[in-house]
């Protein structure tokens, strides 16, 4: 008997949509790395980009825990430049750019591998409740209406 090795060309992708809105950003984080991932397929591999789409809606509404992260937590970025470093507390973060907030705890959830770039492409996150994503959404529920006796 072989062992079993799925194919990157017969992987079905879903889409999954998450509401950010008062949710903890580790723990929303750790929930979307393991759809980006594919975990929780039956076909799971690490070596094969096997995940879902993941749309957040709500960014805005992402909150952290504790009483002192959003002073002492910091976002710290360099231009690579002399002088170009940029420190910014969370909670103003959080603010200002809830949308890279998510994106950088997500990265920094999968795995450090080639494969987190494409596992990153299919991660889409919007500010408010609204995104263009409607028709993928729209298409997975047809099926189910259409599927509804006739009166």
């Amino acid at each position: 008997m072989k062992t079993y090795q799925p194919r990157e060309q017969a992987v079905v992708r879903g889409w999954h949509l998450v509401d950010a809105k008062d949710k903890v950003l580790g723990r929303l984080a750790t929930e979307v790395a393991r759809v980006l991932m594919g975990k929780g397929k039956r076909d799971f591999a690490p070596h094969v980009d096997c995940g879902d789409h993941v749309v957040i809606v709500n960014a805005e509404g992402i909150r952290i825990t504790g009483n002192n992260k959003p002073t002492q937590k910091i976002d710290f970025r360099h231009s690579g430049f002399p002088g170009g470093d940029t420190s910014t507390p969370y909670g103003e973060f959080l603010k200002t750019k809830p949308e890279r907030a998510i994106r950088l705890a997500i990265s920094g959830m999968l795995s450090k591998t080639r494969l987190r770039d494409r596992q990153l492409a299919r991660l889409k996150i919007y500010k408010g409740s609204t995104h263009p994503h409607g028709a993928q959404f729209a298409a997975k529920a047809k099926p189910e209406t259409a599927a509804a006796p006739a009166a």
